[in-house]
């Protein structure tokens, strides 16, 4: 209960600030909403706060252990009255304007609003749904038109119209096959005859119509219309379906062919066969594998890791999904680069949904196909929101438009026309200048419509702005629609300021007021802070692990002091070496249990280094004050406590606080 403010009053908050209104999202929201009813609880100066909100963040801050016992809300009402204190003094010296924390309340006002503006009820459709295909891989065939997504309008109506006498030909009986190795625009279809192979869920972006049509096509069937991809349109049959084969991890052995190389292709499949028989007769595939021609997995028992469907090549993939225990292997298989002995380590089958939930929901709001839940989204917008728009004023002002507006010469009217172009209810209203100045940042979208009718370019470019100005409305909205984002908005606001005010009375003044600061050391913390007994040490380092040289330098350190040691060990080269150290009492595990002068470690010799060490005690220091520079940290936090609780003294008399004790009782669970 205490630490939540404690924290706030630390020099790490605005950093974790972030991290811990996000955090905030995660716990327990009490969201009654402000009413009549809503009693002020206590006022501090001329600012009010309401029953609802304390119980709020009392119940958020102690989740299980908010008992509403007397004494647990007394003790949180205290923390909440100082930082109320604070928060007001920031207001009045308007911390809450300056750009720089406008502005990173924006920012977080933005990143929150994300989680809200978002449909749940179709994204969670749309991830149950990519789960479900997941359990199924399905085998198509496709005729491809090429055809690239920021084509023009002319050429993708060209695409369109070939893809459709294509699919009218397989539909009146032609060979799927045969018109794919004919018309096909995909490079393979010569060789594979269309048949692409096995699909799953969930396919790259910008393939989701595709994906969406072979999961709901009957096997032995073809799907009625072309279907638009990212870099074309498909024309698809739907072959068969087989249990989802997820993921094997396996090792491999490989003797490469080479390129239209017959001989060499026969000694491959020579030695393959070759070690295949070996190892059915038991031998060690680890030894085996330093024969492969794979240079990167030979030495690493030619392990590959795991892979799933469409990774390698057909035969490659179906060999491996064959083997049926782990530590199992096939017989050599053949692909373009040689002969392979595929050894399965393991298979792992799909995660349960509720494993799968999260990421599965993370890809899909990055996939195109969230476009489907943010346009459920944006049509439920409009229709709680009174939308209307004015196609008559938009006619009206492209009948005036030519040519150039799909130029980078066109340029929204200096006028500012204020003719309404759209509306939610009365209130919020958007005018024909509003879609200008979209039209002008849209500049791309629109220039790419050189060529096509300004009708068609405008009906996007409208479509495009009415989404937008949706989701603006709806982001405005989201304090009155939810209590828990308003709540969470008031926090972060009043933690920016309450900060700066803070780091202004308190941390910068304790940083920088050195003359305060050493006046409340000697007058409050000189006792305080305390050394316990320290030991002088002198730490010996023999560079030598002569026996001999260890032992005469041991018998003069332990009579004679470290100077003259130096000067008699090292008359002829530096041999001995001597670091001065203060160790304090049961923190020195260099000296174990030695406490006494004169007292030596044993030495400690370095096969490695050549080297031996050991210490000495000098002297015992007996405890003694600890200076300022030597408790500086802990002075300046002591001195920061001092300054807080003095600001929070000032600020009680210049913004009186009254607690309404009828209010205040009335939640008291007895």
């Amino acid at each position: 209960m205490i630490a939540t403010f404690k924290f706030l009053t630390k020099p790490t908050m605005r950093k974790n600030l972030l991290l811990l209104a996000g955090c905030l999202l995660l716990l327990p929201l009490f969201t009654a909403a402000q009413s009549p009813q809503d009693p002020i609880l206590f006022t501090v100066g001329n600012a009010s706060v309401p029953l609802s909100e304390f119980k709020y963040v009392y119940t958020k801050t102690n989740q299980d252990k908010a008992d509403f016992s007397e004494a647990s809300i007394r003790d949180y009402l205290d923390l909440y009255v100082r930082f109320k204190l604070k928060v007001q003094n920031a207001r009045e010296l308007h911390l809450d304007t300056v750009s720089a924390t406008k502005s990173e309340l924006e920012s977080y006002r933005r990143q929150l609003a994300n989680s809200y503006l978002e449909d749940k009820e179709v994204t969670d459709k749309l991830v149950r749904e990519t789960f479900e295909r997941m359990q199924q891989d399905v085998e198509i065939s496709q005729i491809f038109v090429a055809c690239d997504r920021n084509a023009k309008p002319a050429d993708t109506l060209r695409a369109f119209g070939r893809a459709l006498r294509l699919l009218q030909m397989v539909q009146r009986g032609a060979d799927f096959a045969q018109v794919a190795v004919d018309s096909s625009d995909d490079k393979t279809a010569k060789e594979n005859r269309g048949n692409i192979g096995f699909i799953t869920a969930m396919m790259p972006d910008g393939y989701y119509l595709l994906e969406k049509a072979a999961y709901s096509t009957k096997p032995g069937t073809i799907y009625g219309m072309p279907i638009r991809s990212n870099v074309g349109y498909h024309i698809i049959k739907v072959h068969s379906l087989r249990p989802a084969r997820a993921e094997i991890e396996v090792g491999h052995i490989l003797f490469r062919k080479g390129e239209n190389n017959p001989a060499k292709a026969k000694e491959a499949q020579m030695r393959a066969d070759s070690v295949y028989q070996a190892l059915k007769n038991g031998a060690n595939w680890d030894e085996l594998c330093k024969l492969s021609e794979d240079k990167n997995t030979k030495d690493k028992g030619g392990y590959l890791g795991f892979f799933g469907i469409n990774r390698y090549q057909r035969a490659f993939e179906d060999a491996a999904f064959g083997i049926e225990k782990d530590g199992g292997f096939a017989a050599p298989v053949e692909t373009s680069i040689g002969y392979h002995i595929i050894k399965r380590v393991s298979r792992r089958g799909l995660m349960e949904y509720d494993k799968l939930k999260r990421p599965l929901t993370d890809r899909v709001r990055r996939d195109s196909r969230s476009e489907i839940a943010r346009q459920s989204m944006i049509a439920r917008i409009k229709r709680e929101g009174n939308y209307s728009e004015d196609r008559k004023a938009l006619d009206a002002w492209a009948a005036k438009l030519d040519s150039g507006f799909v130029t980078f010469k066109w340029k929204p009217d200096p006028a500012k026309p204020a003719t309404t172009l759209a509306r939610f209810g009365d209130a919020t209203t958007y005018t024909i200048a509003d879609f200008e100045e979209y039209c002008s940042r849209a500049s791309r979208e629109r220039m790419r419509g050189a060529g096509t009718p300004n009708s068609e370019v405008i009906e996007k470019l409208f479509k495009s702005w009415t989404d937008e100005i949706a989701m603006r409305f709806e982001e405005s909205q989201l304090d009155k629609k939810y209590p828990e984002f308003k709540n969470l908005m008031r926090e972060y606001n009043e933690g920016i300021i309450m900060f700066e005010a803070l780091k202004i009375n308190v941390f910068d003044r304790a940083n920088t007021d050195s003359v305060g600061l050493e006046e409340y050391f000697k007058t409050v913390l000189l006792d305080k802070y305390k050394w316990d007994e320290r030991a002088k040490v002198s730490l010996y380092t023999l560079k030598t692990d002569d026996p001999k040289v260890l032992e005469q330098l041991r018998k003069l350190a332990a009579k004679k002091p470290a100077a003259d040691v130096l000067k008699k060990m090292n008359k002829k080269a530096e041999v001995v070496s001597v670091m001065d150290r203060l160790l304090e009492k049961g923190k020195a595990k260099e000296l174990g249990n030695l406490w006494a002068a004169g007292a030596m470690t044993d030495a400690k010799v370095d096969a490695g280094t050549k080297t031996a060490t050991f210490y000495k005690i000098e002297s015992i220091m007996p405890p003694t004050n600890k200076t300022l520079n030597e408790a500086r940290g802990y002075a300046v936090a002591d001195y920061q406590d001092f300054l807080e609780r003095r600001w929070i003294e000032d600020l009680r008399k210049k913004y009186p606080v009254k607690i309404d004790e009828t209010v205040l009782k009335s939640i008291v669970k007895k």
